[in-house]
């Protein structure tokens, strides 16, 4: 699985979008921190840019009328069986809604470009 460019999100369809909030869930409770070919960047950043990122996804879903567990909107939950982060994030949403930047770097033009491509061959044109 990947992390969709971040400027794809709002009109991924349902299949990804919810497929996205999944792989965050995932990436967010036991796995955070394994390897992943497609994923190992994240690892590279703080847990609290994938917060973020994740958050975008919950907010899209949100507005499409799907439900979220709202456990989820917090920074430190994990998942039902991971425990909850007890470091201090740090989270500034008003943050992630004023940058000028992708929340990954690696989220650059030469990404967006191979995730239009992956989609293109599951026969989805954005």
């Amino acid at each position: 699985m990947r992390l969709w460019h971040e400027h794809l999100i709002d009109r991924l369809p349902r299949q990804q979008l919810l497929g996205q909030h999944r792989e965050c869930a995932a990436l967010r409770g036991n796995g955070w921190g394994k390897p992943h070919a497609t994923v190992n960047y994240v690892f590279e950043h703080s847990y609290s840019k994938l917060f973020y990122y994740h958050h975008l996804i919950m907010q899209e879903m949100k507005r499409r009328g799907y439900k979220v567990t709202e456990e989820w909107l917090d920074p430190k939950y994990r998942g039902k069986k991971c425990a909850p982060l007890k470091d201090d994030l740090n989270i500034d949403i008003n943050w992630l809604y004023s940058k000028s930047e992708t929340i990954y770097k690696e989220h650059n033009e030469c990404y967006l470009k191979e995730c239009l491509d992956n989609l293109k061959e599951k026969g989805i044109i954005i």
